[in-house]
C-alpha cells in the first residue's frame, strides 16, 4: 500500500529534530509496552500470584456464594479438581467477603482450593455473572473457553477439556 507523502516515516522523522524524535520513538515503545503490565491476582491469604504462572494449565475461575445451595454441592468436585496436575480452581466470592471473613467462610465451607481477594473479571474483561454458581473455564494458553453455569462436576470439566 502506498501511503501519500505527508505520512511518509522519512517525512515526519526530517521535520523533527533529533532530540524530539528520539523523545516521540521512546514515548511510542513505552506506551506500547504499556498495555503488557503482568496480572497478578491476590489470595485470600494477601499474597500475590502472578496470573502468567498459570500458563500451560486449565484454570476454573469459580464464582460462589454462601447462600447458594448449587455452590455448595459443587465444592468437592472443585477440591478433586484442584488436585488434578493440569487444573487450578479459583474461588471468587461472590458477595465480596474478603481477608479473615473470607477464609473463614471458605474452611466453614469446605473450600480446599485457592480463593482469590478480589474478582479478576474487570482486570480480563469478563462480565460478572448472572447466576450462580458459574465457572470460568480458561485454557491452558490463558484464552477464555467457556462459561458454565449451575454447579459442575469433575466429568462436566473432563468433558470440556477433552480429557
Amino acid at each position: 500500500m502506498q501511503y501519500p507523502r505527508y505520512l511518509s516515516i522519512p517525512r515526519i522523522a526530517s521535520s523533527l529534530s533529533q532530540p524530539r524524535w528520539l523523545a516521540l520513538l521512546v514515548l511510542s515503545a513505552g506506551l506500547a509496552l504499556s498495555g503488557c503490565s503482568k496480572v497478578e491476582l491476590e489470595k485470600a491469604d494477601g499474597t500475590l500470584k502472578s496470573w502468567d504462572s498459570y500458563r500451560g494449565q486449565w484454570v476454573l475461575v469459580n464464582y460462589w456464594a454462601e447462600w447458594c445451595k448449587p455452590c455448595l454441592e459443587e465444592i468437592p468436585e472443585l477440591n478433586q479438581l484442584d488436585k488434578a496436575p493440569d487444573i487450578t480452581v479459583l474461588g471468587v466470592n461472590f458477595d465480596g467477603i474478603e481477608g479473615e471473613s473470607l477464609r473463614d467462610l471458605g474452611a466453614r465451607m469446605g473450600i480446599e482450593y485457592t480463593m482469590l481477594a478480589k474478582d479478576p473479571a474487570p482486570v480480563f474483561g469478563w462480565n460478572m455473572p448472572v447466576a450462580l454458581p458459574a465457572t470460568f473455564i480458561v485454557g491452558p494458553g490463558g484464552e477464555l473457553i467457556e462459561t458454565r453455569f449451575g454447579p459442575q462436576t469433575e466429568d462436566d470439566i473432563r468433558t470440556v477439556i477433552g480429557n
